[in-house]
C-alpha cells in the first residue's frame, strides 16, 4: 500500500485521498489543521492505548496465577472476591448519581423499540437498515413463519386471511374502539376534526382518542390513518382500489408501523476490515448516510433500480397542521475495540495506529455534514458505540478520545455521545463505575451473551473445564448480568434519557420463535433490543405496543439489586463425567460455527453472514459467536476434556460438511479439497489451538492475519 508522509504519520493514499476529496469539502475544516491536529492527538493518545492492553495481560495473568494456585482446594467465593479487589479488578464503589447527557434525539430517550445491527461495508444492507424505521406488517407477517402454513410462490388467500385476522387482533388489542371491532368496520373517515368509525352506517369511536394523531387524504377519503401507543406510531394504508383493499370491508390494504426506531451501523465484530481499501469502503457508507445521498443499485430477478434512503413521512394533524416523521432509524456508529491496530497509518516510530482511535476521528468527521442536512440526528451530536471496554479507566480512555476528536473538528464538549457495551466481565462488575467515567456523554448500555460468555471463559480459563455452551443461558452468572445491567442502568437514572439494550435474536429464518420470546426483552426493562433483519424489527415492534417499557422500568427500579456474587459465579462444570459422545456432539457443533463463519471470512472479506448450524439452522453469526466457540474448544483442550488429534477429525469432518452446505455458492473456495492450502482452514485450526493466549479469547489478531495473507496470495 502506498503511504504519503503527513506531518509525523504515513497515510495510505486511498485513505488520504478519501478524507481530503470526499470527507472534508463542505465541512469548514482546514484539511492542514485538521491533519496537524490528528497528528498530535494520535501520538498522545497511541502510548496510553498499548499501556491499557499491557494491564489486561497483567490482569489475566494474575487470575490464571491464582487459579493454578487453587487447584485442589474448596472454591471460596469470598476470598475470590478479595483477590479480584485487591489486583484492582473489581473498584470500589462510590456514591449515587444520575447522568445528565443532553441534547439527545427522542429515538435514544422516549422511544422503546427494535434496534438493527448491520455492516457498514454493505451499502445495500446499511440503506435497508437506516430504512427499516417503517416496516409493512402484512408482508412480515406473509413472508415469515409467523403465519404457519405453506408460503409458496403464487398468493395464498387463506395465508393472507389468516394475516388480515392477526393484524385485526393486533387493532383491537393496540388501538381499541369503543363498543366495536376493527374486524367488523367498513368505513373510517373524519368527521369535523374527529375520527370516526362505520359499522352499517353506526359511528363509534376510539376509547382513547388521545392515539388519533394525523391522516392524509381527505376528510370523507382518508389515504391512511396514522396512529400512536406507547410512543410509537402505525400508520394503517387504506386503498379500496388495491388488489388487496377492494377485499377488505374498509379498504384497508397494509399496516406500515414504526419498526427500527435506531440501528448500530457497525465498523467491528460483523465487518471483515484489515487494510486502508477494507476501511475507505467502510468509511464511505457512513459518509453517504452521514450527507444522506447513500445509493446502490439492486438487482431482484430482471429488475434493477436504485435504492436510496427514505424520506420523511408527511400527515396532516386531527386540527389541520403539518406532521412530520422521521423516514429513517436513528443511526449510531459502532467503532471498533482498543485492541487492534491498523496498516491504514503508520506513526513516527513505525507501528499501525489503534484502529479504534482512527474510527472515532474519520466516522465523527464524516458525520459534520449531518449537522447541515440533520438527515440523522435531529439534536446535533454523533452516536459512537463503542465494545470491548475493560472497565472504568477504558471508558475513560474512550472519553478522553472522544474530547481530542471534538478539539480537533471544533466541536462542543460532549457532542459525540458514547454506547458503553456491557460485554466484558470487568466492565460488568465496574458499571455503576463505567458509567460516572462518561455520565455527561453517555446513551446506551446493553448485555450481549456471546462476547460475554466468551470473556467469562477467558477470564476464567485456568479455573477448569467449563460447562457445555447451550447450558450458559441457565446459569446463576448469566442471568444475574441480566438483571444487573438493567439494575445499574435504571438507578444512574437512565429512564427517559439513555437506552438499555438486550442482545441479538440469531435466527432470522424463525420468527414465530423469537415472537414467543423476544417479549422477553421489553418485558426486563430494556428499552432496545437487537434483530437481526428489517423483517424482524417490524415483528419485534409489536412487543413495544403489548409493554410499556418506561412503566416496567419504574416497576423494576424498586425491585432488590441482582448480587454481584452471582455475576461472579464461574461457569465450569464440576468433576465432568459426559460421554464421549456428548463430547464429540459439542465438538462438532463448535467446530461447525467457527468453521462456516471463518471461511467466508477468510475467503471472501465478510464479516456477518446467515450460517446453517450443525442442524442446518440459519444463524446470523459474526466475530462473537466466533470467540465463544473458539474459546469453548481451546478450554477443554486445556483441561482434557479432548485430545488435539481428537478435535483436528472434528474440525476435517465438518469443514467437508460446511462445503457441501456452501455447494451453491459460486465464490466459495472448499477447505477440504486441499486443507493444508486453506488460509480459511487455518485460520480455524488457530482460532482453537491458539485459543488459550489470545489477548481475552479475542479473535480478530488470528483473523486479520490470515485474511491479510489471503489478499496477499492473489
Amino acid at each position: 500500500m502506498k503511504k504519503t508522509a503527513i506531518n509525523n504519520l504515513k497515510v495510505d493514499e486511498n485513505l488520504l485521498d478519501f478524507i481530503d476529496n470526499e470527507v472534508i469539502p463542505g465541512t469548514g475544516i482546514d484539511p492542514k489543521k485538521f491533519w496537524s491536529e490528528f497528528d498530535k492527538s494520535i501520538h498522545k493518545l497511541s502510548p496510553k492505548n498499548k499501556e491499557l492492553i499491557q494491564k489486561r495481560n497483567d490482569i489475566q495473568k494474575k487470575i490464571n496465577q491464582w487459579h493454578l494456585s487453587k487447584k485442589g482446594s474448596n472454591f471460596d467465593k469470598s476470598e475470590y472476591i478479595d483477590f479480584l479487589k485487591s489486583i484492582n479488578y473489581i473498584v470500589e464503589e462510590q456514591s449515587d448519581f444520575e447522568i445528565n447527557t443532553s441534547n439527545v434525539d427522542k429515538e435514544i430517550s422516549s422511544i422503546a423499540g427494535p434496534q438493527l445491527v448491520v455492516p457498514v461495508d454493505n451499502a445495500r444492507y446499511a440503506l435497508n437498515a437506516a430504512n427499516a424505521r417503517w416496516g409493512s406488517l402484512y408482508d412480515a407477517l406473509y413472508g415469515t413463519d409467523a403465519i404457519p402454513g405453506e408460503i409458496g410462490k403464487d398468493y395464498n388467500e387463506d395465508r393472507g386471511n389468516k394475516v388480515i385476522k392477526f393484524t385485526r387482533e393486533f387493532l383491537d388489542n393496540t388501538f381499541p374502539i369503543r363498543d366495536a371491532s376493527w374486524k367488523k368496520i367498513t368505513k373510517i373517515k373524519i368527521n369535523e376534526k374527529n375520527l370516526v368509525f362505520q359499522v352499517n352506517e353506526v359511528n363509534y369511536s376510539l376509547k382513547d382518542n388521545s392515539q388519533f394523531v394525523g391522516y392524509t387524504g381527505d376528510d370523507e377519503n382518508i389515504s391512511s390513518l396514522l396512529l400512536k401507543n406507547n410512543n410509537l406510531h402505525t400508520d394503517i394504508i387504506i386503498n379500496p382500489n388495491s388488489i388487496i383493499g377492494k377485499k377488505d370491508k374498509a379498504g384497508i390494504t397494509d399496516l406500515i408501523v414504526e419498526s427500527a426506531i435506531s440501528t448500530i451501523v457497525d465498523n467491528e465484530d460483523s465487518v471483515a476490515a484489515v487494510d486502508a481499501k477494507d476501511k475507505v469502503r467502510c468509511y464511505r457508507n457512513w459518509l453517504g448516510l452521514m450527507k444522506g445521498d447513500l445509493e446502490t443499485e439492486v438487482k431482484k430477478g430482471q429488475k434493477k433500480f436504485i435504492r436510496k434512503l427514505n424520506p420523511d413521512r408527511i400527515y396532516k394533524s386531527p386540527n389541520g397542521s403539518k406532521i412530520v416523521l422521521h423516514g429513517r432509524a436513528l443511526l449510531l456508529n459502532r467503532n471498533v475495540g482498543h485492541l487492534m491496530t491498523n496498516p491504514s497509518i503508520l506513526l513516527k516510530d513505525g507501528s499501525e495506529i489503534p484502529e479504534g482511535i482512527m474510527d472515532a476521528f474519520i466516522s465523527t468527521l464524516c458525520a459534520l455534514h449531518d449537522f447541515k442536512n440533520k438527515k440523522n440526528s435531529r439534536t446535533g451530536s454523533v452516536y459512537i458505540v463503542k465494545p470491548k471496554m475493560h472497565g472504568p479507566d477504558e471508558v475513560s480512555f474512550t472519553n478522553e478520545i472522544f474530547e481530542n476528536v471534538e478539539k480537533c473538528l471544533g466541536l462542543n464538549k460532549f457532542t459525540i455521545k458514547v454506547g458503553i457495551m456491557d460485554e466484558e466481565r470487568r466492565t460488568t462488575v465496574n458499571l455503576k463505575e463505567c458509567i460516572r467515567r462518561v455520565k455527561e456523554r453517555v446513551v446506551f448500555i446493553n448485555t450481549g451473551f456471546l462476547d460475554r460468555t466468551g470473556d467469562e471463559m477467558h477470564t476464567s480459563f485456568e479455573s477448569g473445564p467449563m460447562i457445555f455452551k447451550a447450558d450458559m443461558k441457565k446459569s446463576v452468572w448469566l442471568n444475574t448480568y441480566e438483571n444487573w445491567n438493567v439494575d445499574v442502568g435504571l438507578s444512574c437514572g437512565f429512564s427517559g434519557k439513555a437506552q438499555i439494550g438486550k442482545g441479538m435474536w440469531a435466527m432470522p429464518d424463525r420468527m414465530s420463535d423469537m415472537m414467543d420470546q423476544k417479549i422477553g426483552h421489553p418485558k426486563s426493562g430494556a428499552n432496545c433490543a437487537w434483530v437481526p433483519s428489517p423483517t424482524a424489527a417490524t415483528l419485534h415492534s409489536i412487543h413495544y405496543h403489548k409493554i410499556n417499557v418506561f412503566e416496567k422500568q419504574s416497576e423494576i427500579s424498586k425491585r432488590k439489586k441482582a448480587d454481584i456474587k452471582n455475576i461472579l459465579e464461574i461457569p465450569k462444570a464440576d468433576r465432568p463425567n459426559w460421554s464421549m459422545e456428548d463430547i464429540n456432539k459439542e465438538l462438532e457443533n463448535n467446530a461447525q460455527g467457527i468453521l462456516g463463519y471463518v471461511v467466508r471470512w477468510i475467503d471472501q472479506g465478510v464479516g456477518c453472514s446467515k450460517v446453517p448450524d450443525i442442524n442446518n439452522i440459519g444463524l446470523m453469526e459474526d466475530r462473537a459467536t466466533l470467540r465463544i466457540s473458539s474459546q469453548h474448544m481451546a478450554n477443554w483442550l486445556h483441561h482434557n476434556i479432548c485430545s488435539k488429534d481428537q478435535v483436528m477429525k472434528v474440525l476435517k469432518k465438518m469443514a467437508a460438511i460446511v462445503d457441501k452446505q456452501n455447494a451453491n455458492d459460486k465464490n466459495y473456495i472448499p477447505m477440504s479439497q486441499n486443507f493444508e492450502k486453506s488460509f480459511a482452514f487455518a485460520a480455524a485450526c488457530d482460532l482453537v489451538f491458539k485459543g488459550k493466549d489470545q489477548p481475552s479469547g479475542y479473535t480478530e489478531p488470528l483473523l486479520h492475519k490470515k485474511r491479510l495473507e489471503k489478499k496477499a496470495s492473489h
